[in-house]
Order: structure tokens, then sequence, then C-alpha cells
């Protein structure tokens, strides 16, 4: 059964970007439909009601001849993309150690790096709240933690997962190589630095727009 896919998105969202990614790398054609996240597009009535009742996107929308299903959370659209493909590992401990690496996106880099980089360069310091003001030391200082954890790992092995890319590369692309609009300098980390060049060349590598 032939499947069409639409991604519900913000560009600049790199969370949006992971699944734009998997498409390219896998050569499957991928619409887009874009929302403003800053303008609150996506708690609108008409998105919650048919689109995502979470209010957040990414959303992947699958079609084929029985409707429209709708795929929230950008790891498990870019799972559903890759089933089958040499992007998720046969190996069951190989499988394993991959979603390793996209639980630690989500709970150790994303919500200190992305956040950073949402708060600094598309919010803007001046428009924070005291609240997101007083915890920036904190987010900085946990997102030091998690690239100098990468950079570590990346010392043995030419992608996170192994010797060949995977989803957790996938994963954890997007927020790392524009980290320094979140004001972490990537100078530190010289073994990040020659995992982004590697990334950047694989076959079918689109970047963020």
């Amino acid at each position: 059964m032939t499947e069409n896919y639409t991604l519900h998105e913000d560009p600049r969202s790199g969370n949006c970007y992971k699944i734009k990614l998997t498409a390219a790398l896998l050569g499957i054609a991928l619409e887009t439909r874009q929302y403003d996240i800053i303008q609150g597009e996506t708690r609108r009535p008409e998105f919650l009601a048919n689109v995502n009742a979470n209010g957040r996107i990414p959303v992947l929308q699958i079609e084929d001849d029985s409707g429209s299903r709708f795929l929230p959370e950008s790891n498990a659209a870019c799972w559903y993309l890759a089933s089958g493909s040499p992007l998720i590992p046969q190996d069951r401990f190989a499988q394993a150690n991959m979603l390793r690496w996209m639980f630690f996106e989500q709970y150790n880099h994303e919500p200190n790096v992305a956040t950073l980089r949402f708060w600094l360069r598309f919010v803007g310091e001046a428009n924070l709240s005291e609240q997101q003001r007083a915890q920036i030391l904190a987010k900085r200082m946990a997102g030091q933690d998690a690239l100098a954890l990468m950079d570590g790992e990346l010392v043995h092995r030419g992608f996170m997962a192994g010797d060949t890319p995977t989803l957790a590369d996938i994963a954890l692309f997007p927020y790392t190589h524009v980290a320094e609009e979140g004001g972490f300098g990537l100078d530190n980390y010289p073994h990040i630095q020659g995992w982004i060049e590697r990334v950047a060349a694989l076959p079918g590598f689109v970047p963020m727009t």
C-alpha cells in the first residue's frame, strides 16, 4: 500500500528537521505544512481538533487508501519512516544502544541545548520571564555536560551508536550543529565537530532551513 507523507512543522524547529533529514537520507518524498509556534498557531482550535490535541509539532501525517493518520513526537515519526532501513540496526543490542541516545537527546540534550537556542535566538533574552532567566545558568551547565558526554563517546567511533549512521545521529544532529545559537561554543568539542562534518557529508543530506 502506497503511503504519502505531510510534515506539520515550524522550519526553525530542530525536532521538525529530524523528520525531514530522515526522509531525505532515505529518499522519501515529504510535503510540509508550516506553522509559527511563536504566534501560537499550533494552539488554535482547528489544529487541536484535527492534527494534535497536545498542541505541538512536529506531526507526521500518513495518508493511504484508508485515510489519514497523525503521528506526533519527532523520534516516533523518524522511527516510522526508517523502519526496515539501515538507519535502525537489526542487532538487538545495537538497536537498544541507538534508542539510548534517542532518549538521552530528549531528556538531557534537547531541554537544555535546544531550549537556550529558542530563548536566545527567537524569543530574545530581554523578553524572557524572570523564571526563564533564572534557569539559564543551570541549562547552560546541563547542556555543556550533554555535549561533553557526546564528545567523549565520539572519541571511540564515527557515529553516536557505532561506525555507521543511525537514528541516534539524526536525533542529536539538529540541535547540536546549531548549539552556538544558544551560546554553546563547539570549539570546545572537537570530536563533535568532526561528527557534524560526517553527518553533513551523508548522501541525501539536506541542511536545516
